[in-house]
C-alpha cells in the first residue's frame, strides 16, 4: 500500500475506533466470502464489520487512544465497530460463532476498558437495553400500584357499607 493510501486507512480506522460505542475482534480465518457476507448482514445496523490490516489497526488504536487490543492483533482479523447497542453486537457474534466454528471471538473494548473473550461472552448473555428498562419499569411500577389500591380501600368500603346500609332499608321500607 502506497503512503498516502496507508493515512487514508488509518485516519478512516481511528475514525471508526472513536466513534464507536465498543470494538470487537474476531478471527476470520477459514470462512468462506459467503459466510462473511452473512455475518455482516447479521451486524447491520449494530456493528460494522471489517477485515483490517494488524498494523495499521494498531496505529488507529494508539491514535484513538483505545487500549487493549494490541496483543490480539495478529493473524487474519476482523474488527466489529459497534455503533448500536454493545449487547447485540456479541450476540450476533456469538451466535454466528455458535453456527460457524471458525469464527473465533478475540476480545473487545468497551467505554474504555478491554474485555476478554469471557466478558464478551457475558455482554452477549445480557439482554438488550429495552429488555432491561422494561423489567425496571415494572419492578417501579408494582408499589406504585400497590399504594393506589391501598388508598382505594377505605373509599370503597365505605361505598360498599352505604349500598349495603340502603338497600336494607328499601327493604324495610
Amino acid at each position: 500500500m502506497a503512503r498516502p493510501e496507508k493515512s487514508a486507512a488509518i485516519a478512516e480506522l481511528e475514525e471508526l475506533f472513536r466513534s464507536s460505542n465498543a470494538v470487537l475482534l474476531t478471527e476470520y480465518r477459514g470462512l468462506s466470502v459467503e459466510q462473511l457476507k452473512t455475518l455482516r448482514r447479521s451486524l447491520t445496523g449494530i456493528a460494522t464489520y471489517s477485515v483490517v490490516k494488524n498494523t495499521l489497526a494498531r496505529i488507529a488504536a494508539k491514535n484513538a487512544g483505545v487500549e487493549g487490543l494490541s496483543e490480539d492483533l495478529v493473524g487474519p482479523t476482523a474488527i466489529a465497530f459497534v455503533s448500536g447497542e454493545a449487547v447485540d453486537a456479541a450476540k450476533a457474534l456469538r451466535d454466528f460463532a455458535k453456527e460457524n466454528e471458525a469464527l473465533v471471538i478475540k476480545n473487545g473494548v468497551m467505554d474504555g476498558a478491554a474485555l476478554t473473550v469471557e466478558d464478551v461472552k457475558k455482554l452477549a448473555d445480557l439482554e438488550s437495553s429495552e429488555v432491561l428498562l422494561a423489567k425496571a419499569a415494572g419492578v417501579l411500577k408494582a408499589p406504585i400500584a400497590k399504594a393506589a389500591q391501598v388508598f382505594n380501600a377505605p373509599a370503597l368500603k365505605t361505598v360498599r357499607t352505604i349500598d349495603a346500609l340502603r338497600e336494607k332499608q328499601e327493604k324495610a321500607a
